[in-house]
């Protein structure tokens, strides 16, 4: 029995170790997604250890009737798929503003929206990356976010972003 519990700890520790992997101490780019309108968001990771780190965003979207901007935190756990491959996932938060455009002649909501309103909202993350032999890091990625105040709907957010490794 002993020897059993020490075998199957021995197992677990040396997967854990084949599947980690380094990953970039700090990251900057660009992130584009459409979520309820498109828009770019200035992206920043930063390694927390081997196979964690934190991200960074600053998201300003626009739609036909309104524009928001956001900040959003989030932390992944990251895993090696194949060489430069890497599958991601994590939980996050954030905060924004958004601005309705009321004088629009097509504007499709009632009055009851002010003419701006500040939200909350929690996320998730997972995605895919290539970390290439050069400092770039390319991914894909799905954010369903769950708003708290604006709309209390939840949205779903699929990007694309390129980022600079150093």
């Amino acid at each position: 029995m002993r020897k059993a519990v020490l075998l199957t700890i021995a197992i677990i520790t040396l997967s854990l170790h084949a599947n980690a992997q380094e990953i970039s101490k700090n990251a900057i780019g660009i992130r584009l997604s459409e979520s309820d309108g498109f828009g770019p968001e200035v992206n920043y990771q930063r390694g927390l250890g081997d196979n964690n780190r934190l991200e960074l965003g600053l998201a300003f979207h626009s739609d036909r009737y309104w524009d928001a901007v956001k900040l959003t935190g989030i932390y992944q756990w990251v895993w090696n798929i194949d060489g430069g491959f890497n599958w991601y996932a994590g939980p996050g938060a954030g905060a924004g503003i958004v601005s309705y455009d009321h004088k629009h002649k097509d504007y499709p909501y009632d009055d009851r929206y002010d003419d701006s309103e500040a939200f909350a909202f929690v996320t998730g993350d997972v995605g895919i990356e290539y970390n290439f032999d050069f400092p770039l890091l390319v991914s894909f990625d799905f954010r369903p976010q769950v708003n708290l105040g604006y709309r209390d709907d939840i949205s779903f957010d699929v990007g694309l972003s390129a980022r600079y490794q150093f």
